[in-house]
């Protein structure tokens, strides 16, 4: 039989079920000896094959699978325009980016306030100053952990613009009232989704609700492409603004490897701009201070096989957060338990738990406890972001008091529910919680 393109190929692909199977069945938990990940990367052969196929057409840049999995995220969010990039911080930095651009209706100028939360990731925050914008900080709510609507209008002035906040730790936020104040004061609203891929609010999935959403496919978050992250809009001016920024800011539209030697438009050489010799290659154009945040095509070949998993991912996600909540809410006396809104169908990026004031004893001391038996906790990211180093100089406004803010800080911490905290070590998990919340009792 000949040995084609084809028969070869499809030896390699069955060779990777075979390793696969292989590694994953030397996989074993051992209960305080192997290490509980808060997150991590979940999958089988079809993302590896993925890879690997991929990495045989050897197309290196943003390519045929990126676009596949565009198609993808637009069918998902219904959205009308989705533009993948190479994190979740570069999408949220191309999200304020674009608001600025003069490619769209009424950009922000330097000088704008755009109202946001201290409690948080640093680079929700960081895009905002890096525009040279005004971040307007309000308090959050301490058991959903989201901004707290009832301050925004506290915070609105005559140079407010924009909001920009996460749906915490896949929580989602008020959106429904957010977008309301947003429009009776004419605001952009960019949603953080970053963490909250597949939550749901009235029904309707966190992310198409604002001007823009954001989206981060590291390998800690619902689904992964290693690195990767993506922006979507219903707006065309703002989907042209977030691709020219993530292309260098160049004019052109053309996709990678675009066949017609005249481009897309069929006019690359006929384009007419001040300052430059009429005719000049439309391609070589450049209408923003551009970025180069594109992803790779390896990656998105790794992000289509992930989606066809999420609804799993989410199943197992919803299972084991509400086995914590079982768990310890017989301890509520100790510590805050989270909190969704009765119109939230929430895919919880982990559990979080914030420690009473009255609880007798610290965050540093149950932390220790838990870390000591091999399962990982984390903070809520910067908890109060003003305090941190690269951040306590920068210009901001504070909208009342950061009480909530501040507790986060000092007293809050999360555990993993993702998809790969199987069942054993579930049970270990709370084995270790009863064990110190019961050992109070006698201490």
């Amino acid at each position: 039989m000949e040995r084609n393109e084809e028969i070869l190929r499809k030896e390699i692909l069955e060779r990777i079920d075979e390793i696969h199977k292989l590694r994953k069945g030397n996989e074993k938990f051992v209960a305080g000896v192997s290490r509980v990940h808060y997150a991590g990367r979940v999958y089988d052969s079809n993302e590896i094959k993925a890879l690997v196929s991929s990495s045989i057409d050897f197309w290196l840049t943003l390519g045929p699978e990126c676009k596949k999995f565009e198609r993808a995220m637009k069918e998902l969010l219904d959205m009308k325009h989705f533009i993948v990039c190479n994190s979740g911080s570069s999408a949220n930095l191309l999200a304020i980016s674009a608001l600025c651009s003069k490619m769209i209706d009424n950009p922000l100028v330097a000088g704008d306030e755009v109202i946001t939360v201290a409690a948080g990731f640093p680079t929700t925050i960081a895009p905002i100053v890096q525009n040279n914008l005004v971040p307007v900080f309000v308090d959050c709510e301490l058991d959903t952990y989201n901004i707290d609507v009832s301050k925004i209008k506290e915070g609105i002035s005559d140079k407010t613009r924009a909001i920009i906040f996460a749906h915490t730790l896949g929580n989602p936020a008020k959106i429904d009232e957010i977008m309301e104040i947003a429009r009776e004061h004419d605001l952009y609203v960019i949603e953080d989704n970053c963490d909250s891929l597949d939550s749901r609010y009235n029904g309707k999935l966190t992310g198409t609700f604002g001007d823009i959403s954001t989206y981060s496919f590291y390998a800690a978050h619902h689904m992964t492409m290693g690195e990767g992250g993506g922006l979507a809009t219903n707006n065309p001016k703002i989907s042209r603004a977030i691709t020219s920024l993530r292309d260098w800011g160049r004019d052109c539209f053309c996709a990678t490897g675009e066949k017609n030697p005249l481009g897309a438009c069929n006019n690359r050489f006929n384009h007419k701009f001040p300052n430059l010799p009429e005719g000049y290659d439309h391609k070589y154009v450049y209408s923003n201070l551009g970025y180069n945040l594109k992803p790779l095509d390896l990656q998105c070949a790794i992000g289509i096989e992930q989606l066809k998993k999420l609804p799993e991912f989410t199943r197992v996600r919803k299972e084991n957060f509400n086995r914590l909540y079982e768990t310890l809410r017989k301890y509520e006396k100790y510590i805050v338990l989270p909190r969704s809104y009765e119109q939230s169908d929430v895919s919880w990026f982990c559990f979080p738990i914030t420690i009473k004031e009255d609880a007798g004893f610290t965050r540093s001391e149950i932390v220790s406890f838990i870390e000591g038996k091999n399962i990982e906790t984390r903070m809520l990211f910067g908890g109060n972001i003003l305090k941190q180093p690269g951040f306590s100089d920068i210009k901001h406004k504070i909208v009342g008091e950061l009480t909530n803010t501040d507790i986060i800080l000092n007293k809050t911490f999360f555990l993993g529910v993702f998809p790969g905290i199987t069942k054993d070590k579930m049970d270990y998990m709370v084995g270790v919680l009863d064990e110190f919340f019961e050992g109070l009792k006698y201490g």
